[in-house]
């Protein structure tokens, strides 16, 4: 195995956060069971069989649960030069990986402007609903917006100051 075999802490960790997914967002755990090893895992690049290795799991699993969070943005994957396999590591970079992704609200809004449309004929009070879904969801694209560049303005800071590693 490549690095250090995992330590009981970390396993621990990455079940709590698997149960914490499961949870909270509806995954299946080894999801987070995976992403919780690679928070904590040295080093931060695995392979699919070292995952399989550590987390006592089948590489099936292993797999199912990165295609998740490579849908969410989550994780990188690389290859080095002469290796036969690929290597994936945690990668918070996107706006989806930081909930910052402003399209799902974009997307609520839109339908729920089409509900209006087919109950355009409509009393008041069958259109109100899908009237506050439109604008709550414009309100939550605005105001992640700005909350993305306060988050941005703040890390800065935390980073200047050296309170956040670069």
């Amino acid at each position: 195995m490549y690095g250090m075999p995992p330590r009981d802490e970390e396993l621990t960790f990455a079940d709590h956060l698997g149960r914490f997914y499961a949870r909270r967002y509806g995954f299946p755990p080894m999801v987070g069971r995976v992403l919780g090893y690679l928070l904590v895992c040295a080093p931060p690049d695995q392979s699919i069989a070292e995952l399989s290795d550590a987390l006592l799991a089948s590489r099936s699993a292993i797999t199912g649960a990165l295609d998740v969070l490579e849908r969410l943005h989550s994780i990188r994957r690389s290859r080095a030069a002469g290796e036969r396999m690929d290597r994936v590591r945690v990668d918070f970079s996107s706006a989806q990986a930081r909930g910052f992704d402003v399209t799902e609200y974009e997307e609520l809004a839109e339908l729920a402007r089409e509900g209006l449309e087919v109950l355009q004929d409509a009393p008041p009070e069958r259109r109100t609903p899908l009237a506050e879904m439109a604008v709550f969801a414009d309100w939550l694209v605005e105001r992640t917006r700005v909350l993305q560049q306060e988050w941005e303005q703040h890390r800065a800071a935390l980073r200047a100051s050296g309170q956040l590693p670069s």
